[in-house]
């Protein structure tokens, strides 16, 4: 059971690293088709059964419906990146335990480094009260 749902995770992840990458490419094609087509509609035609004027209008109209599609792919450029930013904050597991990892082997290295300290300060109190009590009670007795 374990294994299944080991194999069931990578799967999911794949399949949504697909979904995020589709997005990309749906949203970045969707941008440059309609600049394209903006760009196309600034090319003056000959005259056709369309009055100029209404051409124009027709043109600008295209123009705003091709400029809000740009804006669109843009937002959803940008809800994708907040999605893939969400995404690693809260399932980047390998990374978080390796960031635990060497916190705590930092901390404790400190602590035996600290150790280490307290214990060669013991020592020194020690020697220094053992040469002390012997320079007090030589003192004393004679």
């Amino acid at each position: 059971m374990a294994s299944a749902q080991q194999r069931a995770l990578p799967q999911s992840k794949e399949a949504l690293l697909k979904s995020y990458n589709k997005r990309l490419k749906d949203d970045i094609k969707s941008m440059l088709d309609n600049f394209v087509e903006i760009i196309k509609l600034g090319k003056i035609e000959d005259e056709t059964q369309v009055t100029r004027l209404t051409q124009s209008g027709q043109d600008m109209f295209e123009m705003h419906v091709r400029a809000a599609n740009i804006v669109r792919a843009a937002e959803s450029l940008t809800k994708l990146i907040s999605d893939i930013k969400q995404y690693l904050i809260l399932n980047d597991f390998p990374s978080l335990n390796e960031a635990i990892t060497e916190n705590s082997r930092m901390a404790r290295a400190t602590q035996l480094e600290i150790d280490k300290k307290l214990t060669d300060l013991k020592d020194d109190m020690a020697r220094d009260l053992y040469e002390l009590e012997d320079e007090y009670y030589s003192s004393v007795y004679k």
